[in-house]
């Protein structure tokens, strides 16, 4: 039986088959859903689907696009905000 902490539905599994022959399971985490955009709930391209973890290990740069609410934000939903906050 494979330890309790590897049971859970959460984890992945991997079916690897090893140079003997056998067939065996590698357990890893799932990969996460991608960021979605505060306002539309679509998802934001220039955000890579990594964990936490990972993605602190990106520089700043490649984490989210270059922009005010870079990130947060879609394009167009950014579009809308700064005309409705121009508009007054």
């Amino acid at each position: 039986m494979v330890r309790p902490a590897l049971r859970s539905r959460s984890l992945a599994r991997r079916y690897v088959r090893l140079p003997g022959g056998d067939t065996v399971i590698h357990y890893r985490k799932r990969r996460p859903a991608p960021a979605k955009c505060a306002i539309c709930k679509k998802p934001l391209n220039g955000v890579p689907r990594l964990r936490p973890v990972d993605l602190r290990k990106l520089p700043k740069s490649m984490r989210r696009p270059e922009r005010p609410y870079g990130g947060y934000l879609c394009p167009r939903c950014l579009r809308e905000l700064l005309k409705k906050s121009i508009r007054g």
